[in-house]
């Protein structure tokens, strides 16, 4: 159901948010179904990633029956979230091995994970039945039925009778959902019935790949969420984004109902200078070169339609196109090409705005800052033009300076982390010198991380904006930042608050001391926990904002403390360092005062209250109607599912111009003005 991106929220850990691209070239081999059992490397790598986490691991718990337990149920969470393919029987069979999966972890035995998937394979083709059953089936939206939507308030299903109550009530509700959205009847049917089918068989596509990274994740993150196994094409996935760069056709796919969908086009790259292929037009075939065989990719995971449109610069893929609202098929032929993701890449832009006392408008800079970035093969290989996010902020800070700004906004709100090095030197453009981060170890040694450049790329005021989505290397920024009184802090109460670091440790170079060692994946790792130059963790707390402003994400279910086993908030000792002071209590006091004044008046901040209030009555109720009159009633006040989603798309995907000019921003610029004008009216500077 379309509740699903909460759910994924849930399992997911929240510092890389990113769509599937068209990009940079991986082989493709030829689908099949899912394999029996393990395969030859599985052994090797699940008993590297048992001996990595035992000796390795923060925390360092012992693989033993807690763990077990832990990982058999995140392992059954990721397969069946919703509690809908799994019968009672099956997990009472599944339970009775809780206490033996952590020896056979570390045996590297994974033969469990095959009995659990291919059962749920068998689930899966038995409940496809009962959706095509009750999708053709005649429905009585009057009567007073409801659907249970939270996963916690629900059992498995003990009986055949129960089975198919429950999922007579979630296809009634997927047809009042589109009976709401006013589709016609016939065309609804037929995308569920495609949806479920399509659903079927990209599950019986899954590979061993796939099969051996969902269970040793859910071993892994049975420690703490961050820890995760990933498998090859999920370590190439990780360096295309930590590189921002990739060769391909330059075009974000996602999978609906069974169609690889294009859902946006990245600047500058092959598919907009083709200007053949629009968003959400759907892509049904692939062929490779100017004359390979056009193969089929309806149905097929979206993983492998991407490794097959994927490819080096230069060379020639052709794609079979059924345009948004069409029914035929165009062939386009695209040479593929190098693409830089911009979208990820900090931006920047001057706004005029407000009245200086001696005339003329305020300057001030904004900086859409997405994530912590750096192309470690370039910077490794010496090239002098290896993306940067210090590289790149410092240029867009010099060209503030010139044009002689009067502050600078840095936003963060949708930056999930990166790279720790990053967020040090970025630390490094706003303070002189000093500790950016603390650091403990598993043996409980603490060693601050410092800034050691001297000088500054901007001194005069700073507010960065931030949000529950503000993970990881954002949070040591911004914490950094308000323990030396360096800038404001504005946006939802508190960020994600992950305060853990992690290592990629790449296993093929674990086992074999070789050079270029096989690909077998990596481990991400949580090594350490990371500190304020206060003491204070960020790990499950946040930075707080000095300036809340209300918002949607600051009550929906995304932050650290939400998710499954999250290593506990503590503190070090403070570090040595000197304050800038350039917040005092009573700035800090006073933009708060103004604010509130603005936001009272503001028409738009109070229908968000509205909104918000809705919002939560909605989402802290377990159950849905199924009543059509009722249902409509309540989704023309608020749909918290599609606000949910859009909130989401906003935050991982952005927007085309650098800065959303709406009135939360506006808010956000008009306290910056109020700090701007405090600075200037007091004594304090940077010392």
């Amino acid at each position: 159901m379309r509740g699903s991106m909460t759910d994924y929220l849930r399992r997911r850990p929240l510092i890389w948010a990113f769509t599937l691209l068209a990009g940079t070239g991986l082989a493709w081999q030829q689908l099949g179904a899912v394999p029996k059992g393990p395969q030859a490397n599985d052994r090797q790598v699940t008993r590297v990633v048992s001996a990595l986490m035992l000796h390795q691991h923060l925390s360092k718990h012992l693989i033993d029956d807690e763990i077990s337990e832990r990982g058999l149920n995140l392992y059954l969470k990721s397969l069946d979230p919703m509690k809908i393919y799994f019968m009672q029987s099956d997990i009472d069979e599944f339970t009775k091995s809780n206490k033996d999966l952590d020896d056979q972890l570390k045996n590297g035995d994974i033969s469990f994970a095959y009995v659990v998937f291919n059962r749920l394979i068998e689930r899966i083709e038995e409940r496809v039945k009962l959706a095509d059953e009750f999708i053709e089936a005649d429905h009585d939206f009057t009567l007073d039925e409801e659907l249970i939507t939270d996963p916690k308030a629900l059992n498995y299903a003990k009986t055949d009778a129960e089975v198919r109550d429950r999922w007579r009530k979630r296809i009634k509700y997927d047809l009042l959902v589109f009976k709401a959205d006013k589709e016609d009847p016939q065309e609804a049917k037929e995308r569920l019935h495609r949806r479920y089918h399509s659903f079927a068989k990209r599950m019986q596509q899954t590979d061993s790949d796939e099969i051996l990274e969902m269970y040793v994740t859910a071993m892994t993150t049975s420690f703490d969420p961050h820890s995760t196994y990933m498998s090859p094409s999920s370590l190439d996935n990780f360096r295309i984004i930590m590189s921002l760069e990739l060769e391909g056709i330059g075009a974000a796919l996602q999978m609906t109902d069974g169609y690889t969908e294009v859902t946006k086009i990245i600047p500058g790259g092959a598919c907009e200078k083709n200007g053949q292929i629009k968003v959400e037009d759907r892509i049904v075939s692939v062929g490779q070169g100017e004359d390979g065989e056009m193969v089929d990719v309806v149905d097929m995971k979206l993983n492998d339609v991407v490794k097959m449109i994927r490819g080096k610069a230069g060379t020639v893929v052709r794609l079979g196109v059924i345009n948004k609202g069409g029914t035929e098929t165009k062939e386009v032929k695209i040479t593929r090409a190098k693409i830089e993701l911009a979208d990820s890449e900090a931006r920047g832009t001057i706004i005029e705005d407000g009245e200086k006392p001696g005339g003329g408008k305020y300057k001030v800079g904004y900086i859409d800052l997405p994530s912590f970035y750096m192309d470690m093969e370039g910077a490794r290989e010496g090239k002098e033009d290896y993306k940067s996010t210090t590289r790149d902020c410092r240029k867009i800070l010099d060209g503030f300076r010139e044009q002689g700004v009067d502050a600078v906004i840095l936003d963060l709100r949708r930056n999930g982390g990166g790279s720790l090095s990053e967020a040090i030197s970025l630390t490094g453009l706003f303070i002189d010198q000093g500790p950016v981060v603390q650091v403990k170890d598993p043996d409980g040694v603490v060693q601050h991380l410092d800034d050691m450049e001297r000088g500054v790329a901007w001194d005069g005021p700073l507010v960065m904006m931030t949000s529950k989505f503000s993970a990881s290397a954002s949070e040591i920024l911004a914490g950094a930042l308000q323990d030396y009184n360096r800038g404001i802090v504005v946006g939802d109460e508190t960020t994600h608050g992950k305060g853990t670091v992690q290592s990629l440790l790449d296993l093929g170079g674990q086992l074999f001391k070789i050079p270029n060692p096989p690909n077998l994946g990596a481990l991400k790792i949580t090594m350490q926990q990371f500190y304020r130059p206060n003491g204070d963790s960020t790990q499950k707390r946040g930075v707080l904002a000095d300036v809340v402003l209300p918002s949607l994400t600051d009550h929906m279910d995304v932050s650290e403390s939400d998710l499954d086993y999250a290593i506990a908030f503590d503190q070090v000792p403070a570090a040595r360092f000197k304050s800038v002071d350039l917040v005092t209590k009573d700035v800090v006091e006073e933009l708060k005062l103004n604010s509130a004044e603005r936001r009272a008046k503001s028409a738009d901040f109070q229908k968000l209250l509205k909104n918000i209030d809705r919002y939560i009555d909605q989402k802290t109720k377990k159950r849905i109607t199924l009543n059509e009159e009722k249902y409509l009633a309540q989704r023309s006040e608020l749909d918290a599912e599609k606000e949910e989603e859009k909130q989401f798309d906003e935050q991982t995907n952005g927007n085309k111009e650098i800065v959303k000019r709406d009135y939360y921003f506006n808010e956000v610029l008009a306290i910056t003005l109020d700090y701007a004008r405090a600075l200037k009216g007091s004594k304090l500077a940077i010392k």
